[in-house]
């Protein structure tokens, strides 16, 4: 199941400035985490790639907490189409993930068992990030 939004207000959004960081993104819920340290868009299916290189690799042990939801429309022409005649159809859902966001969190796994994991995870997404734990 793809993560999405129920509704929106708007079918189509602009694509925006990728510029700027997140400065209240602590832990906050779990022990360890995922740090974004670039900007840029993470797509609804790299979000659940991830989650499930996590939830593999932790035997579905602990709890995880996705920090990051895909609401933002992406729309795409279809292919060999001539410039102009209008903006294209929506074609997915992307979260805008600013640098230093935290993108999950996890707690209730042994410290190398996490970075193991959330190194996994972090190939499957399309910005860098490091691993955070609470303790430094």
């Amino acid at each position: 199941m793809a993560l999405m939004p129920k509704r929106v207000k708007f079918r189509k959004q602009q694509r925006g400035r990728r510029k700027g960081k997140d400065y209240s993104s602590n832990l906050n819920f779990g022990e360890f985490g995922l740090k974004a340290l670039e900007t840029g868009w993470m797509s609804d299916k790299q979000i659940e790639a991830a989650r499930v290189a996590l939830m593999r690799h932790t035997g579905r042990t602990g709890k995880l907490w996705i920090r990051v939801f895909p609401d933002k429309p992406i729309t795409k022409q279809p292919a060999e189409t001539r410039m102009g005649k209008g903006k294209g159809s929506p074609a997915g859902w992307v979260a805008v993930v600013k640098k230093g966001r935290i993108i999950f969190e996890m707690e209730g796994v042994p410290p190398d068992m996490a970075r193991e994991s959330f190194r996994l995870a972090a190939h499957k997404l399309a910005i860098k990030s490091k691993f955070v734990s609470r303790g430094g």
